[in-house]
């Protein structure tokens, strides 16, 4: 019996060395971040980076990594009369704020959105406008002659002219859609922000145009309509947003002096792609009348002059022993 109970007790002493050395020791490097936080002086007026950790119909709590958390009221998130803190903040967003009140009376660090905006907000906007950054705005309402978005904290403005590739009659309908835009208007002094949503919509169509052109293969046979004539040759509409040029020297077989001697704006004729250099689709009538033809009178006269047989210069001469299909 006395045996069996020094066994258990080494048993015992052998589990408790294994539980103790397998414990994580602690140094001071594990209460570092407390010690910093503990000596961290924070001030009226500073900008506070944190962490959400908490989102009600009133406020935010923020994680400031401190040994006090931060509070942020709806009315201080944003001045954008459609945003939900519900709807719009998430536990483990990220969220900066200027420093209200060092202890609101419940021990938080009270903290403000919208004064932080006022100072962050435009340099984080002039930032945009130099990249030509594209952003995700939501429209949260009408006014005249255009509608409103908050950028950054800020209010920005879209034109009507703005809004769209065309025209756009009735600007409501576009309140509560999400739609990407470009900066294009920074006056901090003037508390002046514009934006565009046709910038960026352009600049998609024009990329959506150049990769048709650089699909187009030289040498295609296509129809179109004469959409305007120039001095120096025809545009031609061929479809799908694309037209191209028709030089003068490529329009006729014979030399013509101005376009509209042989074509009409509406005309509709067949066009071969000569080539699709620097995103502009250079065409050819005349290649397309050349490839129509039975025969080239040259080739007939090479073929001739290799076989050895002599060649006459009249026009019958030329023509003899070609054979009309």
């Amino acid at each position: 019996m006395e045996t069996e109970l020094k066994t258990n007790a080494a048993q015992a002493e052998q589990t408790e060395e294994k539980e103790t050395a397998a414990a994580p020791v602690e140094s001071m490097e594990d209460y570092s971040k407390e010690l910093e936080a503990s000596f961290r002086k924070i001030n009226e007026g500073d900008i506070l980076s944190g962490t959400v950790i908490g989102v009600n119909e009133e406020e935010v709590t923020l994680d400031l990594n401190y040994y006090a958390p931060g509070v942020i009221k709806a009315a201080d998130m944003s001045r954008d009369p459609g945003f939900s803190l519900l709807t719009d903040v998430h536990v483990g967003d990220k969220v900066e704020g200027t420093v209200v009140k060092r202890d609101d009376g419940a021990g938080n660090i009270l903290l403000s959105c919208v004064e932080a905006a006022e100072v962050l907000g435009w340099d984080k906007l002039k930032g945009y406008l130099e990249e030509k950054a594209v952003l995700s705005v939501k429209i949260s309402e009408t006014v005249n002659k255009g509608v409103v978005a908050f950028l950054e904290g800020i209010r920005g403005f879209i034109p009507a002219s703005q809004l769209s590739l065309d025209y756009v009659e009735d600007l409501s309908t576009f309140v509560g859609k999400t739609v990407d835009v470009r900066v294009i208007t920074v006056d901090k002094e003037k508390n002046k922000l514009v934006l565009s949503v046709k910038d960026v919509l352009k600049e998609r169509e024009a990329e959506q145009l150049n990769h048709k052109i650089s699909m187009m293969a030289p040498g295609t046979v296509l129809e179109g309509k004469v959409e305007s004539l120039m001095p120096y040759g025809a545009f031609v509409d061929l479809g799908g947003g694309l037209s191209g040029l028709v030089h003068i020297s490529q329009i006729s077989q014979k030399r013509i002096k101005t376009p509209s001697e042989v074509l009409n704006v509406g005309d509709t004729v067949k066009v071969k792609v000569l080539n699709t250099d620097n995103h502009k689709i250079s065409l050819s009538m005349k290649a397309v009348a050349e490839d129509t033809e039975p025969d080239h009178v040259e080739e007939k006269v090479a073929a001739q002059y290799s076989s050895g047989k002599s060649v006459g210069t009249s026009l019958a001469d030329l023509l003899k022993g070609i054979k009309l299909s």
